[in-house]
Protein backbone atom coordinates (compact mmCIF):
# COMPACT_ATOMS: atom_id res chain seq x y z
CA UNK A 1 0.00 0.00 0.00
CA UNK A 2 1.87 3.00 -1.34
CA UNK A 3 0.76 6.92 -0.88
CA UNK A 4 -1.59 7.12 -3.67
CA UNK A 5 -3.96 4.36 -1.98
CA UNK A 6 -3.92 6.20 0.90
CA UNK A 7 -4.81 9.23 -0.53
CA UNK A 8 -7.43 6.92 -2.29
CA UNK A 9 -8.36 5.85 0.96
CA UNK A 10 -8.93 9.04 2.55
CA UNK A 11 -11.26 10.38 -0.98
CA UNK A 12 -12.99 7.16 -0.26
CA UNK A 13 -13.67 7.63 3.28
CA UNK A 14 -15.06 11.24 2.64
CA UNK A 15 -17.27 9.88 -0.01
CA UNK A 16 -18.72 7.75 2.55
CA UNK A 17 -19.27 10.37 5.27
CA UNK A 18 -20.03 13.01 2.90
CA UNK A 19 -22.62 10.30 1.07
CA UNK A 20 -23.87 9.34 4.71
CA UNK A 21 -24.67 12.70 5.91
CA UNK A 22 -26.54 13.90 2.51
CA UNK A 23 -28.82 11.23 2.54
CA UNK A 24 -29.43 11.12 6.25
CA UNK A 25 -30.24 14.87 5.79
CA UNK A 26 -32.56 14.36 2.87
CA UNK A 27 -34.50 11.40 4.39
CA UNK A 28 -35.35 13.26 7.62
CA UNK A 29 -36.81 15.97 5.16
CA UNK A 30 -38.65 13.41 3.06
CA UNK A 31 -39.86 11.92 6.14
CA UNK A 32 -40.97 15.68 7.46
CA UNK A 33 -44.50 14.83 8.82
CA UNK A 34 -44.04 11.27 9.10
CA UNK A 35 -41.20 11.08 11.41
CA UNK A 36 -43.39 13.81 13.58
CA UNK A 37 -46.10 11.14 13.08
CA UNK A 38 -44.29 8.77 14.14
CA UNK A 39 -42.92 9.93 17.49
CA UNK A 40 -46.37 11.21 18.49
CA UNK A 41 -47.31 7.10 18.35
CA UNK A 42 -45.04 7.49 21.90
CA UNK A 43 -46.45 5.33 24.92
CA UNK A 44 -45.33 4.54 28.38
CA UNK A 45 -45.56 0.83 26.59
CA UNK A 46 -41.88 -0.38 26.15
CA UNK A 47 -42.78 -2.21 22.90
CA UNK A 48 -44.42 0.91 21.69
CA UNK A 49 -41.25 3.07 22.77
CA UNK A 50 -38.83 0.07 20.91
CA UNK A 51 -40.55 0.17 17.60
CA UNK A 52 -40.76 4.25 17.58
CA UNK A 53 -36.91 4.02 18.20
CA UNK A 54 -36.52 1.69 15.66
CA UNK A 55 -38.71 3.06 12.73
CA UNK A 56 -37.48 6.49 13.02
CA UNK A 57 -33.42 5.18 13.33
CA UNK A 58 -34.23 3.54 10.21
CA UNK A 59 -35.76 6.32 8.59
CA UNK A 60 -33.23 9.07 9.45
CA UNK A 61 -30.13 6.27 9.58
CA UNK A 62 -28.54 7.57 12.25
CA UNK A 63 -29.17 6.06 16.27
CA UNK A 64 -26.89 9.30 17.16
CA UNK A 65 -29.21 11.99 15.75
CA UNK A 66 -32.55 10.05 17.53
CA UNK A 67 -30.85 9.83 20.90
CA UNK A 68 -29.92 13.55 20.70
CA UNK A 69 -33.67 13.95 19.59
CA UNK A 70 -34.52 12.33 22.78
CA UNK A 71 -32.42 13.75 24.70
CA UNK A 72 -33.85 17.33 23.21
CA UNK A 73 -37.39 16.13 23.99
CA UNK A 74 -36.66 14.94 27.68
CA UNK A 75 -35.14 18.23 28.42
CA UNK A 76 -38.35 20.08 26.79
CA UNK A 77 -40.92 17.98 29.04
CA UNK A 78 -42.19 15.89 25.87
CA UNK A 79 -40.98 12.60 26.70
CA UNK A 80 -40.72 10.99 29.90
CA UNK A 81 -37.35 9.05 31.18
CA UNK A 82 -39.32 5.88 30.74
CA UNK A 83 -40.59 6.42 27.43
CA UNK A 84 -37.15 7.22 26.86
CA UNK A 85 -35.34 4.50 27.59
CA UNK A 86 -37.27 2.32 25.31
CA UNK A 87 -37.46 4.45 22.65
CA UNK A 88 -33.16 4.25 22.50
CA UNK A 89 -33.51 0.54 22.73
CA UNK A 90 -34.97 0.80 19.58
CA UNK A 91 -33.02 3.01 18.22
CA UNK A 92 -29.72 0.55 18.70
CA UNK A 93 -31.43 -2.00 16.73
CA UNK A 94 -32.35 0.53 14.33
CA UNK A 95 -29.00 1.43 13.68
CA UNK A 96 -28.05 -1.87 11.94
CA UNK A 97 -29.97 -1.44 8.88
CA UNK A 98 -27.01 0.46 7.26
CA UNK A 99 -24.60 -2.04 7.60
CA UNK A 100 -26.61 -4.41 5.99
CA UNK A 101 -27.25 -1.85 3.17
CA UNK A 102 -23.26 -1.47 2.96
CA UNK A 103 -22.82 -5.75 3.08
CA UNK A 104 -24.35 -5.87 -0.80
CA UNK A 105 -20.90 -4.40 -1.53
CA UNK A 106 -19.79 -7.66 -0.35
CA UNK A 107 -21.32 -10.16 -2.74
CA UNK A 108 -19.65 -11.79 -5.02
CA UNK A 109 -21.61 -14.35 -7.47
CA UNK A 110 -21.46 -15.24 -11.37
CA UNK A 111 -25.04 -15.35 -11.71
CA UNK A 112 -26.40 -12.24 -13.27
CA UNK A 113 -29.45 -11.62 -11.04
CA UNK A 114 -27.52 -12.28 -7.79
CA UNK A 115 -24.75 -10.04 -9.56
CA UNK A 116 -27.38 -6.88 -10.10
CA UNK A 117 -27.81 -7.16 -6.12
CA UNK A 118 -24.20 -6.01 -5.86
CA UNK A 119 -24.07 -1.61 -5.64
CA UNK A 120 -21.74 -1.34 -8.34
CA UNK A 121 -24.35 -2.67 -10.65
CA UNK A 122 -27.37 -0.45 -9.43
CA UNK A 123 -26.00 2.57 -7.90
CA UNK A 124 -24.84 4.41 -11.47
CA UNK A 125 -28.87 3.49 -12.25
CA UNK A 126 -29.71 5.52 -8.87
CA UNK A 127 -27.61 8.38 -9.46
CA UNK A 128 -28.73 8.42 -13.03
CA UNK A 129 -32.45 8.95 -11.79
CA UNK A 130 -31.32 11.11 -9.17
CA UNK A 131 -29.07 13.57 -11.22
CA UNK A 132 -32.05 13.49 -13.87
CA UNK A 133 -35.11 14.44 -10.69
CA UNK A 134 -32.29 17.09 -9.02
CA UNK A 135 -31.68 18.67 -12.56
CA UNK A 136 -35.62 18.62 -14.03
CA UNK A 137 -36.96 22.09 -14.65
CA UNK A 138 -40.35 21.41 -12.57
CA UNK A 139 -38.24 19.49 -9.61
CA UNK A 140 -40.14 20.68 -6.46
CA UNK A 141 -39.04 20.08 -3.02
CA UNK A 142 -40.21 16.64 -2.69
CA UNK A 143 -38.70 15.80 -6.20
CA UNK A 144 -35.07 17.28 -4.92
CA UNK A 145 -34.92 15.33 -1.50
CA UNK A 146 -36.15 12.35 -3.18
CA UNK A 147 -33.31 12.80 -5.55
CA UNK A 148 -30.88 13.89 -3.05
CA UNK A 149 -31.13 10.42 -1.38
CA UNK A 150 -30.56 8.80 -4.53
CA UNK A 151 -27.49 10.59 -5.17
CA UNK A 152 -26.35 10.33 -1.52
CA UNK A 153 -26.60 6.44 -1.33
CA UNK A 154 -24.36 6.61 -4.52
CA UNK A 155 -22.34 8.60 -3.05
CA UNK A 156 -22.03 6.44 0.07
CA UNK A 157 -21.65 3.06 -1.79
CA UNK A 158 -19.22 4.93 -4.16
CA UNK A 159 -17.29 5.87 -1.39
CA UNK A 160 -17.50 2.40 0.25
CA UNK A 161 -16.09 0.70 -2.87
CA UNK A 162 -13.08 3.42 -3.28
CA UNK A 163 -12.64 2.46 0.57
CA UNK A 164 -12.26 -1.39 -0.39
CA UNK A 165 -10.46 -0.76 -3.26
CA UNK A 166 -7.51 1.33 -1.69
CA UNK A 167 -7.24 -0.94 1.57
CA UNK A 168 -6.89 -4.44 -0.59
CA UNK A 169 -3.67 -3.77 -0.60
CA UNK A 170 -3.24 -4.52 3.01
CA UNK A 171 -3.38 -7.86 2.37
CA UNK A 172 0.29 -8.18 1.65
CA UNK A 173 1.22 -5.57 4.78
CA UNK A 174 3.01 -7.75 7.49
CA UNK A 175 2.17 -4.75 9.57
CA UNK A 176 -1.41 -4.61 8.73
CA UNK A 177 -1.15 -8.16 10.27
CA UNK A 178 0.53 -7.47 13.11
CA UNK A 179 -1.45 -4.43 14.13
CA UNK A 180 -4.94 -6.69 13.99
CA UNK A 181 -3.30 -9.31 16.05
CA UNK A 182 -3.02 -6.55 18.94
CA UNK A 183 -7.28 -6.49 18.42
CA UNK A 184 -7.56 -10.08 19.40
CA UNK A 185 -7.98 -9.00 22.68
CA UNK A 186 -11.13 -8.26 23.41
CA UNK A 187 -10.29 -5.35 25.92
CA UNK A 188 -8.10 -3.63 23.32
CA UNK A 189 -10.88 -4.22 20.57
CA UNK A 190 -14.03 -2.65 22.41
CA UNK A 191 -11.83 -0.02 22.96
CA UNK A 192 -10.39 0.49 19.18
CA UNK A 193 -14.08 0.25 18.11
CA UNK A 194 -15.16 2.98 20.95
CA UNK A 195 -12.65 5.54 20.49
CA UNK A 196 -13.14 5.09 16.34
CA UNK A 197 -16.88 5.82 16.54
CA UNK A 198 -16.18 8.92 18.74
CA UNK A 199 -13.85 10.41 16.51
CA UNK A 200 -16.69 10.13 13.55
CA UNK A 201 -19.69 10.25 15.92
CA UNK A 202 -21.17 7.21 14.09
CA UNK A 203 -21.71 3.82 14.69
CA UNK A 204 -23.04 3.35 11.41
CA UNK A 205 -19.86 5.08 9.40
CA UNK A 206 -17.65 2.93 11.84
CA UNK A 207 -19.30 -0.07 11.19
CA UNK A 208 -19.21 1.05 7.58
CA UNK A 209 -15.29 1.67 7.50
CA UNK A 210 -15.02 -1.93 9.25
CA UNK A 211 -16.93 -3.88 6.64
CA UNK A 212 -14.14 -1.76 4.06
CA UNK A 213 -11.16 -3.26 5.69
CA UNK A 214 -12.59 -6.39 6.17
CA UNK A 215 -12.22 -7.06 1.72
CA UNK A 216 -8.31 -7.31 3.06
CA UNK A 217 -9.28 -11.20 4.38
CA UNK A 218 -6.99 -10.13 7.66
CA UNK A 219 -10.06 -9.51 10.01
CA UNK A 220 -11.15 -12.42 11.80
CA UNK A 221 -14.23 -12.88 13.31
CA UNK A 222 -13.01 -13.17 16.87
CA UNK A 223 -11.21 -9.38 16.02
CA UNK A 224 -14.37 -7.77 14.40
CA UNK A 225 -16.82 -8.68 17.58
CA UNK A 226 -15.09 -6.91 20.58
CA UNK A 227 -14.73 -3.91 17.77
CA UNK A 228 -18.14 -3.99 17.04
CA UNK A 229 -19.24 -3.84 20.69
CA UNK A 230 -17.09 -1.02 21.07
CA UNK A 231 -18.67 1.37 18.28
CA UNK A 232 -21.89 1.04 20.27
CA UNK A 233 -19.93 2.47 23.02
CA UNK A 234 -18.46 5.16 21.12
CA UNK A 235 -21.47 6.33 19.66
CA UNK A 236 -22.88 7.60 23.38
CA UNK A 237 -20.46 10.71 22.99
CA UNK A 238 -22.73 12.54 20.75
CA UNK A 239 -25.53 12.20 23.35
CA UNK A 240 -23.34 12.88 26.48
CA UNK A 241 -22.15 15.90 24.30
CA UNK A 242 -25.97 16.91 23.53
CA UNK A 243 -26.83 16.39 27.42
CA UNK A 244 -24.27 19.00 28.83
CA UNK A 245 -26.77 22.25 29.83
CA UNK A 246 -29.72 20.08 29.89
CA UNK A 247 -32.05 19.68 33.20
CA UNK A 248 -30.87 16.45 35.25
CA UNK A 249 -33.58 13.92 33.21
CA UNK A 250 -32.12 14.90 30.01
CA UNK A 251 -28.70 14.18 31.56
CA UNK A 252 -30.23 11.15 32.43
CA UNK A 253 -31.44 9.80 29.62
CA UNK A 254 -27.98 10.20 27.65
CA UNK A 255 -26.67 8.41 30.51
CA UNK A 256 -28.82 5.10 30.24
CA UNK A 257 -28.17 5.39 26.90
CA UNK A 258 -24.36 4.72 27.60
CA UNK A 259 -25.36 2.58 30.77
CA UNK A 260 -27.28 0.46 28.30
CA UNK A 261 -24.20 -0.17 25.82
CA UNK A 262 -21.43 -0.61 28.38
CA UNK A 263 -23.64 -3.16 30.34
CA UNK A 264 -24.40 -4.86 27.32
CA UNK A 265 -21.17 -4.99 26.17
CA UNK A 266 -19.82 -6.19 29.64
CA UNK A 267 -22.28 -8.81 29.78
CA UNK A 268 -21.97 -10.38 25.98
CA UNK A 269 -18.36 -10.02 26.32
CA UNK A 270 -18.14 -12.13 29.33
CA UNK A 271 -20.01 -14.54 27.76
CA UNK A 272 -18.10 -14.38 24.68
CA UNK A 273 -14.91 -15.02 26.29
CA UNK A 274 -16.52 -17.87 28.55
CA UNK A 275 -17.38 -19.64 25.44
CA UNK A 276 -14.11 -19.33 24.23
CA UNK A 277 -12.76 -20.78 27.22
CA UNK A 278 -15.07 -23.78 27.62
CA UNK A 279 -15.63 -24.41 23.84
CA UNK A 280 -13.63 -24.86 20.68
CA UNK A 281 -14.46 -22.00 18.98
CA UNK A 282 -11.25 -21.54 17.12
CA UNK A 283 -12.31 -22.31 13.95
CA UNK A 284 -15.08 -20.01 14.12
CA UNK A 285 -12.81 -16.85 15.95
CA UNK A 286 -10.11 -17.51 13.26
CA UNK A 287 -12.86 -17.47 9.90
CA UNK A 288 -12.44 -14.56 8.19
CA UNK A 289 -14.85 -11.88 8.43
CA UNK A 290 -16.62 -10.62 5.62
CA UNK A 291 -18.95 -7.87 4.69
CA UNK A 292 -22.33 -9.60 5.87
CA UNK A 293 -20.74 -11.61 8.66
CA UNK A 294 -19.76 -8.02 9.65
CA UNK A 295 -23.58 -7.33 9.80
CA UNK A 296 -24.67 -10.39 11.22
CA UNK A 297 -22.82 -9.30 14.49
CA UNK A 298 -23.83 -5.97 14.27
CA UNK A 299 -27.25 -7.30 14.38
CA UNK A 300 -27.09 -9.86 16.83
CA UNK A 301 -25.47 -7.47 19.61
CA UNK A 302 -27.89 -4.94 19.36
CA UNK A 303 -30.61 -7.09 19.97
CA UNK A 304 -29.37 -9.41 22.61
CA UNK A 305 -28.71 -6.20 24.22
CA UNK A 306 -32.19 -5.31 23.60
CA UNK A 307 -33.24 -8.51 24.80
CA UNK A 308 -31.35 -8.86 28.18
CA UNK A 309 -32.10 -4.97 28.97
CA UNK A 310 -35.34 -4.42 27.35
CA UNK A 311 -37.50 -6.44 30.71
CA UNK A 312 -34.80 -4.06 33.28
CA UNK A 313 -35.19 -1.12 31.58
CA UNK A 314 -37.07 -0.25 35.15
CA UNK A 315 -33.56 -1.03 36.48
CA UNK A 316 -31.70 1.05 34.12
CA UNK A 317 -34.13 4.76 35.47
CA UNK A 318 -33.12 3.41 39.01
CA UNK A 319 -29.28 3.16 37.84
CA UNK A 320 -29.62 6.53 36.59
CA UNK A 321 -31.26 7.98 39.09
CA UNK A 322 -28.47 7.08 41.46
CA UNK A 323 -25.92 8.24 39.16
CA UNK A 324 -27.59 11.52 39.15
CA UNK A 325 -29.97 12.04 42.12
CA UNK A 326 -32.37 14.37 43.26
CA UNK A 327 -30.78 17.59 45.14
CA UNK A 328 -32.59 17.23 48.65
CA UNK A 329 -33.11 21.50 48.94
CA UNK A 330 -33.33 22.38 45.42
CA UNK A 331 -36.26 23.36 43.51
CA UNK A 332 -37.64 21.20 40.37
CA UNK A 333 -35.96 22.24 37.55
CA UNK A 334 -38.09 23.64 34.89
CA UNK A 335 -38.37 22.19 31.39
CA UNK A 336 -36.83 24.04 27.98
CA UNK A 337 -40.29 24.79 26.15
CA UNK A 338 -38.26 24.59 22.73
CA UNK A 339 -34.91 22.98 22.90
CA UNK A 340 -32.46 24.06 19.84
CA UNK A 341 -30.89 19.84 20.13
CA UNK A 342 -34.41 18.93 18.18
CA UNK A 343 -33.15 21.75 15.59
CA UNK A 344 -31.01 18.01 14.43
CA UNK A 345 -34.42 17.28 12.97
CA UNK A 346 -36.21 20.29 11.83
CA UNK A 347 -39.56 18.29 11.27
CA UNK A 348 -39.47 17.23 15.03
CA UNK A 349 -38.30 20.95 15.66
CA UNK A 350 -41.46 22.21 13.57
CA UNK A 351 -43.78 20.01 15.34
CA UNK A 352 -42.62 21.09 18.94
CA UNK A 353 -43.53 24.70 17.60
CA UNK A 354 -46.65 23.64 17.11
CA UNK A 355 -47.36 22.54 19.94
CA UNK A 356 -45.86 25.36 21.96
CA UNK A 357 -47.97 27.93 19.53
CA UNK A 358 -51.36 25.80 20.30
CA UNK A 359 -50.37 26.34 23.95
CA UNK A 360 -50.10 30.35 23.38
CA UNK A 361 -53.61 29.98 21.37
CA UNK A 362 -55.28 28.45 24.58
CA UNK A 363 -54.16 30.88 26.56
CA UNK A 364 -54.74 33.89 24.69
CA UNK A 365 -58.23 32.72 24.38
CA UNK A 366 -58.78 31.93 27.24
CA UNK A 367 -57.62 35.28 28.59
CA UNK A 368 -60.03 37.23 26.16
CA UNK A 369 -62.99 35.31 27.58
CA UNK A 370 -62.04 36.07 30.60
CA UNK A 371 -61.49 39.39 30.37
CA UNK A 372 -65.24 39.81 28.34
CA UNK A 373 -66.30 38.30 31.46
CA UNK A 374 -64.69 41.05 33.32
CA UNK A 375 -67.97 43.40 31.79
CA UNK A 376 -70.46 41.94 33.97
CA UNK A 377 -68.51 40.66 36.70
CA UNK A 378 -65.23 42.01 37.94
CA UNK A 379 -63.05 39.81 39.68
CA UNK A 380 -59.21 40.73 40.68
CA UNK A 381 -58.24 37.51 41.23
CA UNK A 382 -59.03 36.72 37.52
CA UNK A 383 -57.91 40.33 36.53
CA UNK A 384 -54.51 39.32 38.10
CA UNK A 385 -54.56 36.14 35.78
CA UNK A 386 -55.05 38.17 32.85
CA UNK A 387 -52.12 40.41 33.09
CA UNK A 388 -49.75 37.01 33.86
CA UNK A 389 -51.22 35.18 30.74
CA UNK A 390 -50.31 38.29 28.81
CA UNK A 391 -46.98 39.01 30.15
CA UNK A 392 -46.93 34.70 29.03
CA UNK A 393 -48.05 35.70 25.52
CA UNK A 394 -45.44 38.07 25.07
CA UNK A 395 -42.63 35.56 26.51
CA UNK A 396 -44.31 33.03 24.04
CA UNK A 397 -44.03 34.86 21.40
CA UNK A 398 -40.16 36.01 21.97
CA UNK A 399 -38.96 32.53 22.42
CA UNK A 400 -41.24 31.13 19.27
CA UNK A 401 -39.86 33.95 17.12
CA UNK A 402 -36.14 33.69 18.20
CA UNK A 403 -36.66 30.31 17.58
CA UNK A 404 -38.54 30.01 14.39
CA UNK A 405 -35.78 31.85 12.47
CA UNK A 406 -33.13 30.04 14.00
CA UNK A 407 -34.83 27.15 12.78
CA UNK A 408 -35.50 28.83 9.47
CA UNK A 409 -31.56 28.36 8.98
CA UNK A 410 -32.00 24.78 8.78
CA UNK A 411 -32.68 22.46 5.79
CA UNK A 412 -36.42 22.96 5.60
CA UNK A 413 -38.37 20.71 2.95
CA UNK A 414 -41.02 23.46 0.94
CA UNK A 415 -44.07 22.28 2.98
CA UNK A 416 -42.00 23.08 6.18
CA UNK A 417 -40.67 26.21 5.43
CA UNK A 418 -44.47 27.55 4.66
CA UNK A 419 -45.53 26.57 8.11
CA UNK A 420 -42.64 27.86 9.96
CA UNK A 421 -43.41 31.42 7.91
CA UNK A 422 -47.11 30.21 9.25
CA UNK A 423 -46.30 30.28 12.64
CA UNK A 424 -44.37 33.36 12.77
CA UNK A 425 -47.30 35.38 11.98
CA UNK A 426 -50.07 33.36 14.19
CA UNK A 427 -47.66 34.22 17.19
CA UNK A 428 -47.96 37.84 16.32
CA UNK A 429 -51.94 37.66 16.16
CA UNK A 430 -51.72 35.31 19.17
CA UNK A 431 -49.80 37.64 21.41
CA UNK A 432 -52.15 41.20 20.04
CA UNK A 433 -55.43 39.36 20.96
CA UNK A 434 -54.03 38.58 24.51
CA UNK A 435 -52.78 42.97 24.58
CA UNK A 436 -56.44 43.39 23.13
CA UNK A 437 -57.96 41.11 26.42
CA UNK A 438 -55.54 43.61 29.12
CA UNK A 439 -57.53 46.72 26.97
CA UNK A 440 -61.07 45.50 27.43
CA UNK A 441 -60.40 44.10 30.93
CA UNK A 442 -58.76 48.13 31.15
CA UNK A 443 -62.24 49.12 30.25
CA UNK A 444 -64.23 47.00 32.71
CA UNK A 445 -61.89 48.14 35.65
CA UNK A 446 -62.64 51.80 34.31
CA UNK A 447 -66.95 51.31 34.77
CA UNK A 448 -65.93 49.99 37.95
CA UNK A 449 -64.23 52.48 39.02
CA UNK A 450 -66.11 55.43 38.13
CA UNK A 451 -69.61 53.94 38.54
CA UNK A 452 -69.86 53.89 34.43
CA UNK A 453 -73.01 51.63 33.72
CA UNK A 454 -74.04 50.74 29.92
CA UNK A 455 -78.14 51.45 29.96
CA UNK A 456 -80.06 47.64 29.26
CA UNK A 457 -80.40 48.71 25.13
CA UNK A 458 -76.43 48.78 25.32
CA UNK A 459 -75.86 45.70 26.74
CA UNK A 460 -77.90 43.93 24.86
CA UNK A 461 -75.96 45.39 22.04
CA UNK A 462 -73.02 44.91 23.47
CA UNK A 463 -74.19 40.79 24.03
CA UNK A 464 -75.14 40.23 20.49
CA UNK A 465 -71.49 41.13 19.42
CA UNK A 466 -70.20 39.75 21.85
CA UNK A 467 -71.33 36.55 20.52
CA UNK A 468 -70.19 37.21 17.19
CA UNK A 469 -66.67 37.62 18.34
CA UNK A 470 -66.60 34.66 20.51
CA UNK A 471 -68.27 32.39 17.53
CA UNK A 472 -65.14 34.51 15.58
CA UNK A 473 -62.81 33.39 17.78
CA UNK A 474 -63.48 29.94 17.74
CA UNK A 475 -63.84 29.06 14.21
CA UNK A 476 -60.18 30.60 13.80
CA UNK A 477 -58.82 28.50 16.69
CA UNK A 478 -60.77 25.42 14.94
CA UNK A 479 -59.05 26.44 11.81
CA UNK A 480 -56.01 26.37 13.06
CA UNK A 481 -55.63 23.24 14.89
CA UNK A 482 -57.36 20.98 13.10
CA UNK A 483 -56.72 22.46 9.18
CA UNK A 484 -60.60 22.75 8.99
CA UNK A 485 -60.61 24.78 5.77
CA UNK A 486 -64.77 25.33 5.64
CA UNK A 487 -63.83 26.98 9.40
CA UNK A 488 -61.17 29.12 8.07
CA UNK A 489 -63.43 30.47 5.06
CA UNK A 490 -66.47 31.56 7.46
CA UNK A 491 -64.23 33.78 9.38
CA UNK A 492 -63.33 36.50 7.15
CA UNK A 493 -67.21 37.21 5.79
CA UNK A 494 -68.35 36.99 9.92
CA UNK A 495 -65.13 39.38 10.93
CA UNK A 496 -67.00 41.47 8.19
CA UNK A 497 -70.32 41.15 10.10
CA UNK A 498 -68.23 42.61 13.54
CA UNK A 499 -67.24 45.30 11.60
CA UNK A 500 -70.49 46.04 10.68
CA UNK A 501 -72.19 45.34 14.07
CA UNK A 502 -69.37 48.01 15.43
CA UNK A 503 -70.65 50.90 12.87
CA UNK A 504 -73.92 50.37 14.08
CA UNK A 505 -73.12 50.32 17.77
CA UNK A 506 -71.55 53.42 17.50
CA UNK A 507 -73.84 54.73 16.02
CA UNK A 508 -76.89 53.89 18.11
CA UNK A 509 -73.83 54.80 21.24
CA UNK A 510 -73.92 58.62 19.70
CA UNK A 511 -77.80 58.66 19.35
CA UNK A 512 -78.22 57.81 22.84
CA UNK A 513 -75.94 60.25 24.34
CA UNK A 514 -77.73 63.16 22.01
CA UNK A 515 -80.63 62.33 23.97
CA UNK A 516 -79.15 62.79 27.01
CA UNK A 517 -79.46 58.97 28.03
CA UNK A 518 -75.45 58.12 28.06
CA UNK A 519 -72.44 60.31 29.74
CA UNK A 520 -69.39 61.35 27.87
CA UNK A 521 -67.28 59.31 30.06
CA UNK A 522 -69.59 56.21 29.15
CA UNK A 523 -69.15 56.74 25.56
CA UNK A 524 -65.16 56.74 25.48
CA UNK A 525 -65.59 53.43 27.39
CA UNK A 526 -67.76 52.26 24.70
CA UNK A 527 -65.60 53.39 22.24
CA UNK A 528 -62.72 51.62 23.27
CA UNK A 529 -64.41 48.55 23.97
CA UNK A 530 -65.51 48.08 20.25
CA UNK A 531 -61.78 49.03 19.23
CA UNK A 532 -60.53 46.29 21.07
CA UNK A 533 -63.34 44.03 19.71
CA UNK A 534 -62.75 44.72 16.37
CA UNK A 535 -58.94 44.32 16.23
CA UNK A 536 -59.72 40.49 18.04
CA UNK A 537 -61.92 40.06 14.96
CA UNK A 538 -59.02 41.53 12.60
CA UNK A 539 -56.35 39.31 14.61
CA UNK A 540 -58.58 36.29 13.98
CA UNK A 541 -59.49 37.00 9.96
CA UNK A 542 -55.17 37.06 9.81
CA UNK A 543 -55.12 33.45 10.95
CA UNK A 544 -58.25 31.77 8.95
CA UNK A 545 -56.11 33.54 6.12
CA UNK A 546 -52.69 31.72 7.25
CA UNK A 547 -54.51 28.79 6.87
CA UNK A 548 -55.96 29.20 4.00
CA UNK A 549 -53.27 30.38 2.34
CA UNK A 550 -51.04 27.52 3.16
CA UNK A 551 -53.72 25.28 1.56
CA UNK A 552 -52.59 26.44 -1.54
CA UNK A 553 -49.00 26.04 -0.74
CA UNK A 554 -48.44 30.06 -0.88
CA UNK A 555 -48.23 32.58 1.76
CA UNK A 556 -49.60 35.98 0.80
CA UNK A 557 -51.81 37.76 3.33
CA UNK A 558 -51.68 41.23 1.21
CA UNK A 559 -54.76 40.62 -0.75
CA UNK A 560 -56.17 37.98 1.06
CA UNK A 561 -58.97 40.14 2.45
CA UNK A 562 -60.16 41.56 -0.71
CA UNK A 563 -59.91 37.77 -2.57
CA UNK A 564 -61.89 36.74 0.10
CA UNK A 565 -65.18 38.97 -0.57
CA UNK A 566 -64.22 38.36 -4.50
CA UNK A 567 -64.30 34.39 -4.10
CA UNK A 568 -68.46 34.16 -5.11
CA UNK A 569 -71.57 32.73 -3.75
CA UNK A 570 -69.61 30.49 -1.15
CA UNK A 571 -68.54 33.86 0.95
CA UNK A 572 -72.21 35.49 0.56
CA UNK A 573 -73.56 32.80 1.79
CA UNK A 574 -71.63 32.76 5.26
CA UNK A 575 -72.82 36.22 5.22
CA UNK A 576 -75.85 36.24 4.56
CA UNK A 577 -76.15 33.47 7.19
CA UNK A 578 -74.20 35.48 9.77
CA UNK A 579 -76.30 38.98 8.79
CA UNK A 580 -79.40 36.98 9.95
CA UNK A 581 -77.75 36.25 13.09
CA UNK A 582 -76.51 38.92 14.35
CA UNK A 583 -77.28 42.10 11.84
CA UNK A 584 -80.85 41.21 11.80
CA UNK A 585 -80.93 40.69 15.34
CA UNK A 586 -79.53 44.36 16.62
CA UNK A 587 -82.09 45.50 14.59
CA UNK A 588 -85.13 43.51 16.16
CA UNK A 589 -83.93 45.02 19.65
Amino acid sequence: MDLFDVLELIGGLCLFLFGMNLMGAALERRAGHGLTTLLGRLTSGKLAGFLTGLGVTAIIQSSSATTVMVVGFVNSGIMTLKQAINVIMGANVGTTVTAWLLSLTGIESGNLFVRLLKPSSFTPVLALIGIILMMAPNSNGKKKDTATILLGFATLMVGMETMSAAVAGLKEVEGFRNILLLFSNPILGVLAGAVLTAIIQSSSASVGILQALSSTGQITIGTSIPIIMGQNIGTCVTAMLSSIGTNRNARRTSLVHLSFNVIGTTILLALFCAAQAIFDLSGFVNGTASETTIAIAHTTFNILCTAILLPASGLLEKLSYKLIPEPVTEKDEETVELDERLMTTPAVALEQCRVVTGTMASLSIHSLKQALEQLNAYDADSAAAIRKAEDKADHYEDTLGSYLVKLSTHDLNDADSLESAKLLHMIGDLERISDHAVGILASAEELRDKGIVFTPQAQKELAVLREALNETVDLAVTAYETNDLSAAMRVEPLKQIVDALKVQLRSHHILRMQKGECTIEAGFVWSDLLTNLGRVADHCSNIAGCVIELSHQKLDLHDYSKAARESGSEYADFYETYSKKYLQHIASL
